[in-house]
Order: C-alpha cells, then structure tokens, then sequence
C-alpha cells in the first residue's frame, strides 16, 4: 500500500514537472528564466542526495544511536 502510494505520487510529480517544462519551452525566450531556476533547483537536489549517500557519519549515528 506504501508503495503504492509512493508510485502515484511520483508519478503526478513527474507529470507536474513535464507540464511545467512544457509551459516554459512555450514561452520562449522569457521562459529561459524559469528552466534555469529548475535547472539549479535540480542541481542542489543531486548535490544533496549524493552527499547523503557518502555520508558515513549520519549512516553510523542512524545506526548506533537508542532512541
């Protein structure tokens, strides 16, 4: 069921995404604005999720720690 959920969400992003791409190319030139602000966006979310994965320090303390 979680992983369902999780699907459909992925999903209506991606869509929501493509749309918003999509509207941005239609409105070219200004729309340049709006692709390099999704473009940056993209980057820094990359940026985070590798320097999560490397992370040793938050894998031991996840790990290690009682709550």
């Amino acid at each position: 069921m979680e992983k369902l959920g999780y699907l459909l969400l992925f999903a209506v992003a991606a869509v929501w995404l493509y749309a918003m791409i999509r509207g941005m190319v239609a409105l070219l030139p200004y729309g340049l604005v709006g692709l390099a602000a999704l473009a940056g966006i993209g980057l820094l979310f990359a940026k985070v999720v590798k320097d999560r994965v490397e992370s040793t320090e938050d894998d031991h303390y996840s790990k290690n720690v009682d709550r």
